[in-house]
């Protein structure tokens, strides 16, 4: 007899939507790297969030030309919108694809700027004299 995969089957702990969510950021990755589009050069796909329906997926990314450079990227993630839809289509199986929208990864952004006044208080305690802390 047949087992039906429950909650108990060994198999993967977290929602299809994380999995798919996962699937997308690999392939729309890829697919950064093949693309003719200098605004796009420095940008990694950092997570990518799908709804539950998986009807729409917003796409987190950052890059190296940091917040001056998002509204730029945003408009060239947006003209590619369709062709990364359609590669998403080909290599994934699934009844629909969802529409992909764009946003800069502002929880990475403040993750480095919290690491920065760390490293900066570190540095300023390190060269404080001991007569200083007494």
């Amino acid at each position: 007899m047949a087992q039906r995969r429950g909650r108990n089957s060994g198999g993967p702990k977290y929602p299809r939507s994380a999995r798919v969510g996962e699937t997308l950021r690999e392939i729309i990755a890829e697919d950064l790297v093949r693309l003719d589009d200098e605004r796009l050069a420095f940008v990694t796909i950092t997570s990518i969030d799908v709804d539950p329906e998986l009807n729409r997926a917003i796409v987190f990314f950052d890059s190296l030309t940091g917040e001056d450079g998002d509204d730029e990227i945003v408009i060239a993630l947006d003209e590619h919108r369709v062709r990364l839809q359609a590669s998403i289509a080909r290599q994934i199986k699934a009844k629909k694809t969802p529409i992909l929208s764009f946003q800069p990864d502002i929880v990475i952004r403040s993750a480095e700027r919290i690491d920065t006044i760390l490293r900066a208080d570190r540095e300023r305690d390190s060269y404080r004299s001991p007569e200083a802390t007494d």
